[in-house]
């Protein structure tokens, strides 16, 4: 199915404004497009085709008055872990199979007052515990540049869904780098702000000082236009950080020249594969060739981050998910014999293999003779690894380094080791860890898949991030390039 339409926010809110298009034909395109091509990669959980129509007529009025936002009738998705009110949010879990949500989160109520088409409902791993979308009740999502490979968690959805031209932009969710990860694998741009730049209302909990909603797109340009409109401070979200609204696209084509660019030695050790080194290392030259300067940084804590982070992470779900009982809303069980049985076999059959795993490791590490041995250690640590990026920034203005260990691997792999997959997260999670803003933008191609080029900024420094990667897309084009069959 050829693209007769422009395929990045901007080019489409350019598009939009000066009448090529309506909001209803750009639409029904990309529904279109995902009714055709999403049979073969599961990355919506739910189409919202009736209620992304109307959208779409009330944003083309709204453009004809000229009384539009740089986001009215422009088309996006998000993972299905943002409540949508009327529309099902079920975490891709069957506890939540039937949920409706009877109000809009935060960023999806600040879309929609922006007049922006939601689409769908995107795949995920369930609850967002996964790096690979394979824990998810729908079944697994598949990466449109090889259907047998994983596309990335726990956001995969929406990363494959941008990749294949089924939505131009995406929400996801990053608790330990389910936006990065998967723009990694699948050759898109992803961004996790600072923790506390967007609000988490609405938001269904896994780790809760840890999860963080951020845009997914093609471009820098296209994230910076998201998160102008899903940042900001939210009286509702108690750990909603109060900072004046910002223009993050404002700063994208200021000069990089003089600035420094950090890499720290834990980023490039013996878990990197070969090529990924190389591709990033070339990646750094297009900086350097900006007039970007590069140096070496000590961040001797960062090997500590998976341990300390699947400490915290499960620990944090084992309290959130307590709430899912059989009792006030979700899956219940049939026939219950008693209450004790009500609780047990709505748990035991609501919630999936890693989901029970990460709830059985939080409680352990909670409970009483192990809370200081494990929890409070794991958070002792936290600190030393905030500690070593708050010194790598009094000399750096930015820290760039691998996304990902490998590219995509089979569907399948590892499955039976959760450690080797949790490996997948090792050069994201320590950003979660330590509240910080980070990005993935494709860098290149391994063995015909994309490679993600992690840039890291201080605290509420997205712009600068965004700066960066717009840089770096002037001159390269890996960000451009789509799998073949989804043009």
């Amino acid at each position: 199915m050829s693209d007769p339409y422009p395929n990045t926010i901007a080019a489409i809110g350019k598009a939009l404004a000066t009448g090529e298009c309506s909001s209803v034909e750009i639409t029904e395109h990309y529904l279109q497009r995902a009714s055709a091509f999403d049979g073969a990669l599961n990355s919506f959980i739910t189409l919202c085709a009736q209620e992304a129509i109307e959208a779409a007529k009330r944003a083309d009025e709204i453009i004809a008055k000229r009384q539009h936002h740089a986001l009215t009738g422009v088309p996006y998705a998000a993972k299905d872990i943002f409540c949508t009110e009327g529309i099902k949010t079920s975490c891709a879990s069957k506890m939540l199979s039937d949920f409706v949500a009877p109000y809009d989160a935060s960023v999806i109520k600040k879309l929609r007052d922006t007049n922006a088409v939601l689409l769908g409902k995107t795949n995920m791993d369930e609850f967002a515990m996964g790096s690979t979308n394979e824990t998810s009740y729908y079944g697994a999502a598949r990466n449109p540049w090889d259907t047998d490979l994983v596309p990335g968690g726990s956001s995969g959805g929406s990363a494959v869904a941008v990749a294949a031209n089924l939505a131009p932009g995406a929400l996801g969710t990053d608790t330990g780098g389910s936006i990065r990860q998967p723009a990694a694998f699948c050759g898109v741009s992803g961004l996790k702000p600072t923790y506390g730049r967007v609000s988490r209302y609405g938001m269904i909990a896994f780790a809760s000082s840890l999860d963080q909603g951020g845009p997914m797109a093609r471009t820098a340009e296209d994230l910076a236009l998201l998160l102008n409109e899903i940042a900001g401070f939210d009286k509702r979200d108690s750990t909603s950080a109060r900072r004046e609204p910002e223009d993050f696209a404002h700063s994208l084509e200021e000069s990089i020249s003089g600035k420094t660019i950090g890499l720290p030695d834990a980023f490039f050790d013996d878990s990197l594969d070969a090529s990924i080194r190389t591709i990033v290392e070339h990646a750094i030259e297009v900086f350097k060739q900006a007039g970007a300067r590069v140096c070496s940084v000590e961040m001797p804590n960062l090997k500590l981050s998976i341990p300390a982070y699947y400490v915290i992470a499960p620990a944090e779900a084992s309290s959130n998910l307590s709430r899912y009982d059989g009792v006030r809303f979700g899956y219940r069980c049939d026939n219950p014999a008693d209450l004790e049985d009500l609780y047990c076999r709505s748990r035991a059959e609501g919630f999936g293999e890693e989901v029970k795993r990460r709830i059985l490791v939080g409680t352990y590490a909670l409970s009483s003779g192990y809370y200081d041995a494990y929890y409070l250690k794991a958070q002792k640590v936290r600190r030393l690894i905030q500690q070593d990026f708050k010194h790598a920034f009094e000399s750096v203005d930015l820290i760039a380094g691998p996304t990902a260990p490998s590219p995509a691997f089979p569907l399948g792999q590892d499955w039976e080791d959760p450690v080797a997959l949790y490996l997948a997260d090792i050069y994201t999670c320590a950003l979660n860890l330590a509240g910080l803003p980070g990005a993935s933008i494709p860098a290149g191609f391994c063995a015909g898949l994309p490679v993600g080029l992690q840039l890291i900024g201080n605290y509420f420094e997205e712009a600068a991030i965004l700066n960066f990667a717009h840089i770096f897309q002037k001159d390269t084009d890996w960000h451009l390039a789509t799998p073949p069959g989804f043009g």
